[in-house]
């Protein structure tokens, strides 16, 4: 990254960062993508399985995820400080951290995993195949960890374009991996959904050593000489980094689970109802991907101009990231209103169901309007470092606010199912509200300070 001096040069800095993220997160969503739809060749069964098991798995992946992104922020303020000889030091004990984490997801999963899937009442198959596909997965939980802290590392220098190069390299070897154990292709077992699993976890492995390699011989990652020697625990450092973390993987986690909890508690209605609420909810994941890279992107450059103590600068960067964002939200929301119907025709030939997923889109336009103003705004905190309050704000936002709003409206009101929608978006908006408050009253503390 560079320091810029013009809005200009700043708009472009945030588009080069900007852009290669986008494309990193919507390769990274297709794995998944693959994974699941690839599996439902093998089977319907297969289907359930991987479905049940990803299902099980995503909370978890995306909080702790979250926790290890905390090297982001830490890395972009000690770069905008001029304090670089203190990274390779903190990306070894986020390294270390990790690992911890990762053996600790294994044992508890190996512990808690089978009372789990015995109380949801799945069809014996169905049980069985969940359960080896998230064994299979657990192969690969200490590579994808470590890669997140990797990743994190490259992005937060502002070379984003590393790490879209990288996932590039990789989502091919996915889909080669999945064709080949899950159906048994080259000699190797067919082994259904399971085989999405390893295939998974051998990407994961594949990503992690294309990674280290980047690293250790690419030019400007080999001047910061990661991974050259070993640095001893520091439980300063790891308290560090587990204090901006946790409330992010927190906030992260929190997030995810209640979108999962709404499509548990829409199970009560019709298949149709059901069909069509996944179809809008997918479409509108699609479109989150560029709220949330943008928020990813703010999260480097804020915090690169925070450590260089440039706060007019960071708050230009503010005001690109949100301006870009709402524009965004605008187009996208005008195309969603407009192509409704060729959108619900994407996701099922079933008259109900293209009716009802045309009702929920339009609710979905007023959702990503929210979004774009939460998400990116939670990103430009990160960036300050600024965690916990805004976490506390976002799971009071969904889990106090959103969440029994819509389950009182969708229960004991006329609006059935499009009650959870409602309460969904009074949450983002709540949390939009609540988060972008924050970050004017922490500008204000700042400009008072320096003021004195």
């Amino acid at each position: 990254m560079e320091q810029t001096y013009t809005l200009k040069q700043k708009l472009k800095q945030f588009i080069r960062i900007l852009l290669p993220i986008l494309v990193t997160q919507v390769l990274l969503q297709a794995m998944s993508f693959f994974d699941t739809t690839m599996s439902g060749q093998a089977g319907t069964e297969d289907l359930a399985g991987v479905a049940i098991g990803a299902n099980i798995w995503l909370p978890v992946q995306t909080g702790l995820h979250a926790v290890l992104l905390a090297i982001t922020p830490i890395v972009s303020q000690l770069v905008g400080a001029k304090k670089e000889d203190k990274i390779p030091a903190m990306v070894a004990q986020a390294l270390y951290l990790s690992i911890f984490i990762s053996l600790l997801t294994i044992s508890l999963g190996a512990l808690g995993l089978k009372p789990i899937l015995a109380t949801m009442d799945l069809e014996r198959a169905v049980e069985r195949i969940a359960f080896r596909y998230l064994a299979a997965l657990s192969i690969g939980i200490v590579p994808y960890f470590a890669y997140t802290v990797l990743r994190a590392f490259i992005d937060a220098l502002g070379k984003t374009n590393m790490t879209m190069l990288i996932t590039f390299l990789t989502l091919p070897t996915n889909i080669f991996l999945n064709y080949a154990f899950i159906f048994g292709k080259f000699g190797f077992p067919r082994l259904g959904g399971v085989g999405a699993g390893i295939a998974t976890s051998l990407t994961y492995w594949i990503i992690l050593i294309i990674t280290i390699t980047v690293i250790l011989k690419v030019a400007p990652f080999t001047r910061y000489k990661i991974l050259s020697r070993f640095y001893p625990i520091s439980r300063g450092k790891q308290w560090e980094i587990i204090k901006i973390g946790m409330p992010m993987g927190f906030a992260t986690c929190a997030e995810t689970a209640v979108f999962s909890v709404v499509t548990l508690l829409m199970s009560v209605f019709n298949t149709a109802t059901i069909a069509a609420h996944q179809a809008a909810m997918n479409f509108e994941t699609f479109f989150f991907m560029v709220p949330l890279s943008i928020s990813m992107a703010l999260t480097i450059l804020v915090g690169f101009e925070v450590g260089a103590r440039r706060f007019s600068d960071a708050r230009k960067y503010q005001q690109i990231g949100l301006g870009t964002s709402l524009a965004f939200s605008v187009i996208s929301g005008l195309s969603i209103f407009l192509l409704k119907e060729q959108v619900a025709l994407f996701y099922s030939k079933d008259p109900e169901v293209i009716t009802l997923t045309q009702q929920f889109l339009i609710y979905a336009v007023f959702f990503q309007m929210s979004d774009a103003i939460a998400i990116p705004t939670q990103g430009i905190l990160r960036g300050y470092k600024e965690v916990t309050i805004p976490s506390i704000m976002g799971f009071a936002a969904h889990w106090i606010v959103g969440l029994p709003l819509g389950f009182l409206l969708a229960n004991y009101t006329n609006l059935g199912p499009f009650g959870y929608w409602i309460g969904l978006i009074t949450g983002v908006t709540s949390a939009a509200i609540g988060l972008f408050s924050r970050l004017v009253w922490l500008q204000r503390k700042i400009r008072k300070k320096a003021s004195r």
